[in-house]
């Protein structure tokens, strides 16, 4: 069995490849804020809506008319930034139809756009341009050059796409993958039910729990600092930018401490057992700021704020994507039930009441008097339910 996958490398720039890859970014950026202009002025001025197509089909003028700029740039790439934009006016109105809130389509300032895309291996790109290089792994981009890579890992299966990112300071490619060969494991025949949260990221049914690091409650303290010296920073200045850079470092590597926490975990659940059941959580509800409006303010704010930064430091997000991949690269199940009434029913004889959860840590049943911790009690719960779910999966 085959699988996409992505595979990300820090990229080696030269001061001269730096600058052409901003550059390269800034023009992108400038492209996709012009279309996204054309189709808002053609829709208010004469009722038109401008589709890629006719955008696309402008993109050999535009860059006739600008050679040193646009121009030098791939006319694939480019293409990709077009249908990025037309991706979210897709998503706009698919949110309009369903009757959320619609989010209209916002212009890219600087520091909002950090990604071009090549759409295909060999069409203005080239990934591993330089094969004949005894030690070293290049990249090629038209307008940059050959870029080296720091590529720490093997490639698998065909390359599809590849895109060059910047995050803070560093730039990284991005290759798109197909055909990927799966890697599945040998059966273990073990179950397990996952309760996320937030004082321990993961409890299994078993009684055991694995540790949530806090990455950003570590950091919160220098975090702070340099978000307060940045709040004194002259906008436009150069000092500005460097206080700028200083607070995106900090996120920078809060996140991938939290991606390499992630794999981990995830690593020694797949390896373990053969199916893995886990809440279905919507984490974008739960961490729905609680303000409100000026004529009906919410409640308990300041403490819904803080458990909305608790669980988003935990990264629940994060780990349960990464275990998707993981999942099925390894040939595991996995399972997503309905979370509601987990943490409240009783393991034991299936009583489900408020009281039941004495505390955040202790569940007693008002029933039949069964004590356990009270997310090994969810856990135990959680994996009930997905089981049913699969039996009744296997039965129809």
């Amino acid at each position: 069995m085959a699988v996409p996958r992505s595979f990300k490398f820090l990229l080696r720039p030269t001061a001269k490849q730096a600058a052409a890859l901003a550059a390269c970014l800034e023009d992108h950026r400038t492209l996709y804020n012009a279309a996204l202009e054309h189709r808002r002025t053609a829709y208010v001025k004469a009722g038109v809506s401008v589709r890629y197509g006719d955008q696309s089909a402008e993109l050999k003028h535009i860059r006739g008319d600008d050679p040193d700029g646009q121009g030098r740039w791939s006319f694939s790439s480019q293409q990709a930034t077009l249908r990025r934009l037309d991706k979210a006016f897709a998503a706009f109105f698919t949110r309009v139809k369903a009757g959320r809130t619609p989010g209209f389509p916002r212009f890219k300032g600087r520091g909002w756009f950090d990604a071009v895309e090549w759409p295909k291996d060999g069409d203005g790109c080239r990934w591993d341009s330089q094969p004949e290089h005894p030690s070293a792994t290049f990249v090629r981009l038209q307008g940059v050059g050959h870029v080296r890579v720091h590529q720490h890992r093997p490639v698998r299966g065909r390359v599809k796409t590849i895109s060059a990112k910047r995050e803070g300071k560093r730039w990284y490619v991005v290759l798109a993958c197909d055909d990927v060969p799966a890697e599945p494991l040998p059966g273990t025949g073990a179950v397990v039910g996952l309760d996320m949260g937030v004082a321990c990221l993961v409890t299994m049914n078993d009684g055991v729990h694995v540790a949530n690091p806090r990455h950003l409650a570590a950091t919160a303290d220098r975090l702070a600092e340099a978000q307060r010296d940045l709040a004194r920073g002259e906008r436009g200045s150069r000092r500005r930018r460097k206080k700028v850079a200083r607070v995106a470092a900090l996120h920078g590597k809060v996140r991938r401490q939290r991606i390499d926490y992630a794999h981990k975990v995830a690593n020694a659940l797949v390896r373990a057992y053969d199916v893995i059941v886990h809440e279905d959580l919507r984490i974008a509800n739960m961490t729905r700021s609680a303000s409100g409006t000026v004529e009906q303010p919410g409640r308990n704010v300041a403490q819904k704020s803080g458990l909305n930064r608790s669980i988003l430091d935990a990264g629940w997000g994060v780990f349960l994507t990464v275990l998707a991949h993981k999942a099925e690269s390894a040939g595991r199940e996995l399972i997503a039930v309905n979370p509601a009434d987990t943490s409240r029913t009783c393991s034991r004889c299936g009583h489900c009441a408020k009281e039941n959860r004495v505390t955040q840590a202790e569940f007693v049943c008002t029933a039949c008097g069964h004590a356990a911790h009270a997310d090994v009690n969810a856990a135990t719960n959680i994996l009930r339910a997905g089981l049913a779910l699969r039996q009744a999966a296997e039965a129809a």
